[in-house]
C-alpha cells in the first residue's frame, strides 16, 4: 500500500518544522518513496533536513517512532535524526539532508561494493533493545509449512526495505534510509532480500547471489533456509503486486519468481 504524497506542506507542518528548526528558506518535493504523506528537502536558516511526516490517524504512522527510535543505532550508516515531534494531527522527522543519487544496482554498477560495505557495518551493529518485529512474524502469512519460520529467527538487526531508493550513494559512501521496518532475523536475510532487487535490476539469480555471497553472514546461510525464503518471497511479491500500481511491484515479482525458480526448481 504506497500512501498519496502531499505536493504542499500544510501550515501545521510548516509550522512545527520552524519550531524546531528556526524560519524555513524553501521547500522542495521529494519525489522518491511513497511510504510517507509528506517527503521534502526543507532548507531553514541553519540547516538542511529531509522531512517526512504521516498524519497521527494513518496506519502506519508506527514507523516514523520505529525510526526516531532506532537513529541513534545507525548514524553510521544513516543521516543523523535531529528531531520527532508529534502534534496538530501529525507525526514528523527531522534529518540531516544528504547530497546524492539513490544506489545503481544494475550489473557491474561500482555501487555495489559500497553497499554491501555498509551491510557488513549494519550486520556488525548490535540490536537495540527496542521494540522491533521479528522476521518470522512478518512472514508468517506466506509458509506452506509454519516450520519454515524456524530458519528466519535471529537476533540480528535487519533494515530489510533495499529497493534502491533506500540507500543513498554520498561521498563515495552507501546511507541507508527508510528504517521503518527495521526488524530482527537471521543475518542472511537482509543480502537475501537485497539480491532481488539486484535481479530485478538486471541481474541473473547466479549473479545475484554471488554479490550477496560477499556478506560475511552468506555463508552461514542454511540452503533449505534460502530455498524456503525464495519461495516466501514469491508468495508475497505475487500478493504486492496484485494490489500495487507502484512502477517496481511488477518487476519485483519477477524477480521473486526467477529466484524461486533458480532455488527450488528441481534439476
Amino acid at each position: 500500500m504506497s500512501t498519496q504524497r502531499l505536493a504542499e506542506l500544510p501550515n501545521a507542518v510548516l509550522h512545527l518544522i520552524e519550531k524546531a528548526s528556526g524560519p524555513v528558506a524553501d521547500v522542495g518535493t521529494v519525489n522518491a518513496g511513497r511510504n510517507s504523506a509528506i517527503a521534502a528537502r526543507v532548507r531553514t536558516t541553519g540547516h538542511t533536513l529531509f522531512v517526512k511526516g504521516l498524519p497521527l490517524d494513518h496506519p502506519w504512522v508506527w514507523t516514523q517512532k520505529r525510526e526516531a527510535d532506532i537513529s541513534p543505532y545507525v548514524q553510521a550508516i544513516a543521516p543523523e535524526l535531529r528531531w520527532h515531534v508529534e502534534a496538530d494531527g501529525w507525526s514528523l522527522l527531522g534529518f540531516d539532508y544528504a547530497e546524492g543519487g539513490h544506489a545503481d544496482f544494475t550489473p557491474g554498477s561500482p555501487d555495489l561494493p559500497a553497499v554491501m560495505a555498509t551491510m557488513t557495518r549494519l550486520a556488525a551493529i548490535p540490536a537495540p533493545d527496542i521494540e522491533l518485529k521479528t522476521m518470522p512474524h512478518r512472514l508468517r502469512t506466506y509458509v506452506d509449512d509454519p516450520a519454515d519460520l524456524s530458519w528466519f529467527a535471529g537476533n540480528s538487526l535487519l533494515h530489510t526495505e533495499w529497493n534502491p531508493h533506500n540507500v543513498i550513494m554520498s561521498g563515495g559512501s552507501a546511507l541507508l534510509v527508510d528504517w521503518g521496518w527495521a526488524s530482527l532475523g537471521a543475518a542472511w536475510i537482509d543480502p537475501a532480500l537485497w539480491l532481488l532487487w539486484l535481479i530485478a535490476h538486471g541481474h541473473t539469480p547466479n549473479q545475484a547471489e554471488t554479490e550477496a555471497a560477499a556478506h560475511p553472514a552468506w555463508d552461514l546461510a542454511p540452503p533449505t533456509g534460502l530455498d524456503a525464503l525464495a519461495r516466501v518471497q514469491h508468495r508475497l511479491w505475487n500478493s504486492i503486486a496484485a494490489e500495487s500500481n507502484d512502477d517496481w511491484a511488477k518487476p519485483m515479482q519477477r524477480a521473486a519468481h526467477a529466484w524461486d525458480e533458480h532455488r527450488n526448481t528441481p534439476v
